[in-house]
């Protein structure tokens, strides 16, 4: 591997082989996502505890402190929002060139297998893929649905992740499912988990991020889980223990209520006891 493309992978993945992404560039398709509506808010809580962002270049520009921050995995494609005919109808909005003047360790793009523009999105991937190549930057590759593409079993996102490794992504963020590990075991390049399907509590989710990490991930791209939870600094510390500390959903679940408990507490000190 190229040394430029082994230097900017350890920035984001850590010395034990494991990571934790945390993205907030919903707003890039979205508007004012939910508890992401004033990002650098959302963000600089949770900024001691994840190892990189994945973000898009307005946000990181206006939103981030350059003196204090994480390695950056900048978001490359859009062009489509919610409101619009197609998410899957995605351009490359922002250069490689643009990555290198915001010093990020890889860019990330979209890919929509099976979709009205799946030829186009992947070759979105191949076309970044060219330019990483050339300046050293890895390209992370998404395996996003759209509105009308909700299939998320092992055999397609193993379908989509290995297209992405064969044009050359040096990661590939898909979701958890069921038989987590016949979509790692396809994929010759690291996996992230990018989520799983809708869950009601917090322990649902310490349990498919234990299930993916013994399964082959090597970490996770987890935003609303986070961020949207009424704890957000409890959940990605608990969600940090499984990453790197192995722990079990059972204790990661411990950790999430003691740190709550904590916060509770120290909102109540701030409030006069009341």
């Amino acid at each position: 591997m190229e040394w430029g493309i082994a230097n900017r992978l350890a920035q984001l993945i850590k010395p034990d082989g494991h990571t934790l992404f945390l993205p907030v560039d919903h707003g890039y398709f979205q508007g004012p996502t939910r508890r992401l509506e004033e990002p650098g808010k959302t963000i600089k809580p949770l900024l001691p505890y994840t190892d990189a962002l994945f973000i898009t270049r307005g946000v990181l520009r206006s939103c981030v402190d350059p003196t204090k921050t994480k390695p950056v995995v900048l978001r490359v494609s859009g062009g489509t929002s919610m409101v619009g005919r197609d998410l899957a109808n995605e351009g490359i909005s922002t250069s490689m060139e643009e990555g290198i003047r915001l010093n990020a360790s890889a860019v990330g793009v979209s890919i929509f297998v099976g979709s009205e523009y799946e030829k186009e999105s992947l070759l979105n991937l191949s076309k970044l893929v060219d330019e990483g190549e050339r300046y050293g930057i890895p390209v992370m590759a998404v395996t996003a649905v759209g509105k009308g593409l909700e299939k998320r079993d092992a055999r397609y996102l193993g379908l989509a992740s290995r297209i992405a490794a064969e044009l050359g992504a040096r990661v590939v963020k898909t979701y958890w499912c069921e038989n987590f590990d016949r979509v790692t075991r396809g994929c010759p390049v690291p996996v992230i988990i990018a989520g799983g399907p809708q869950v009601d509590t917090e322990f649902e989710v310490f349990n498919f991020v234990y299930d993916g990490m013994r399964k082959g991930a090597i970490g996770v791209n987890l935003g609303r889980n986070i961020w949207q939870n009424d704890y957000p600094v409890a959940m990605i510390k608990a969600i940090r223990s499984i990453i790197h500390e192995k722990a079990t959903p059972e204790k990661a679940q411990m950790l999430y209520r003691n740190e709550k408990e904590k916060t509770l507490l120290k909102a109540q000190v701030a409030g006069g006891g009341k």
